[in-house]
C-alpha cells in the first residue's frame, strides 16, 4: 500500500474515533480568521467589491495550499516518517465525519427533551440560516439538510482533493468551502464581494456532490432505508436548489427517509424562497437526524474505500 492510501485510511479512522477535539487548535479556524481579517482590510482599500472578493479568494487559497505544502516539504527533508505522521495529522483535521455527527446530535439531544431554545442555539452553530423562530420540525429539517449537504463538504469532496494532491490540496478545498460559508451569501453585503468565492465552491463541489449522491443511494440500500425512493427523489429533485450541488445529497436523503426538506428560510432577517425537496409522506421526527447521520457515515466509509482502491489502481 502506498503512503497516500495509508494517510487517507489512518486519518479517516482517527477522525471517526476522535473527531475535532476542542482543545486542539484547528487549521480551519485559522483559515476563517484569515478570511475575516482580509475582508475588513480589503473593503477599506478597495471600493470595487467584486475585485476585492477575487483578491481575497486568491490570497486565502494560496496561503492555505502553500503553508501545509512547505511544512510537509521541510518535514520530508528531515525524515520520511515524520512527513507521513504530519500529513496524517493534517488530513485528520481536514475530515469532519465525527464532528458533523457530534454537532448534529447536540441539536437532537435537547429536541427529545423538548428544549427548543437549546436546539435552536446548537443548530445556529452549523447552519447559515436564522434559527431563532424555527419550530421543532423546522429545526429537525435544517439539521437533516446540513448533515446531508456536509456529506459532500466535510468528507467526500476533501477526500477527492486529498487523493489528487495530498493535504495541501485538501486544505485548498477547505479554504474554498470556508470562504463560501462565510462570504458566499446573496445579500446586500456579499452579493458582489462573495460572488467569486461562491462560484469557486460550485466548481469545486460539482463532481464530489454527484459522487456523494450516488454513494448515499447505495448507503440507503445497505442501511435498509427506502433506496428506491432515494433514486426517485434524486432524479426528480436534485436541481431544486439555487446551488447546483446542495440538492444532490439532500434529495437522496429526503427520499431515503421519506421526508420533505428545504423550502423557504430566513437569512439575516430576509426571507429566501426555496423549492421543497422530497415528498411530505411522513412527518419529520428527531430520529431522522440519527438516520441522516448513519447515511453520512456509511457514505463516508464507501467513499474512502472507493477512493483508496481507485487511487491505488491508477497510481500503480
Amino acid at each position: 500500500m502506498k503512503p497516500n492510501e495509508t494517510i487517507i485510511i489512518c486519518a479517516f479512522v482517527l477522525d471517526l474515533i476522535f473527531g475535532d477535539p476542542y482543545w486542539l487548535p484547528h487549521p480551519i479556524c485559522f483559515i476563517g480568521k484569515m478570511i475575516s481579517f482580509l475582508e475588513k482590510k480589503i473593503r477599506i482599500f478597495l471600493k470595487n467589491e467584486l475585485f476585492g472578493g477575487v483578491l481575497l479568494s486568491i490570497i486565502v487559497i494560496l496561503v492555505s495550499f502553500a503553508l501545509p505544502f512547505f511544512i510537509l516539504y521541510l518535514a520530508n527533508k528531515i525524515n520520511f516518517y515524520l512527513a507521513l505522521i504530519v500529513e496524517i495529522y493534517f488530513v485528520f483535521q481536514i475530515l469532519a465525519t465525527k464532528s458533523m455527527k457530534t454537532e448534529s446530535m447536540k441539536v437532537y439531544n435537547p429536541l427529545i427533551q423538548n428544549d427548543i431554545q437549546n436546539a435552536r442555539k446548537y443548530l445556529s452553530f452549523i447552519v447559515g440560516r436564522d434559527t431563532e423562530n424555527l419550530d421543532g420540525k423546522g429545526v429537525i429539517r435544517a439539521t437533516v439538510e446540513t448533515v446531508a449537504e456536509n456529506t459532500t463538504d466535510a468528507v467526500i469532496a476533501p477526500l477527492l482533493f486529498i487523493a489528487l494532491g495530498g493535504a495541501p490540496l485538501g486544505f485548498l478545498y477547505k479554504a474554498i468551502n470556508t470562504m463560501d460559508s462565510m462570504i458566499g451569501y446573496k445579500n446586500e453585503n456579499f452579493i458582489r464581494f462573495g460572488k467569486f468565492a461562491a462560484r469557486l465552491d460550485d466548481v469545486a463541489n460539482f463532481i464530489p456532490a454527484r459522487l456523494s449522491a450516488l454513494l448515499m443511494i447505495i448507503s440507503a440500500f445497505i442501511l435498509g432505508l427506502d433506496g428506491k425512493n432515494a433514486i426517485k427523489i434524486f432524479l426528480r429533485d436534485r436541481k431544486n436548489h439555487k446551488s447546483p450541488n446542495s440538492a444532490q445529497t439532500e434529495s437522496v436523503c429526503a427520499g431515503a427517509l421519506n421526508v420533505q426538506l428545504a423550502g423557504d428560510a430566513y437569512y439575516f432577517g430576509e426571507l429566501t424562497k426555496k423549492s421543497t425537496i422530497g415528498d411530505n409522506t411522513k412527518e419529520i421526527q428527531p430520529k431522522d437526524i440519527i438516520l441522516a447521520n448513519r447515511l453520512m457515515v456509511v457514505t463516508s466509509v464507501l467513499g474512502v474505500l472507493i477512493i483508496v482502491i481507485v487511487r491505488g489502481i491508477l497510481w500503480d
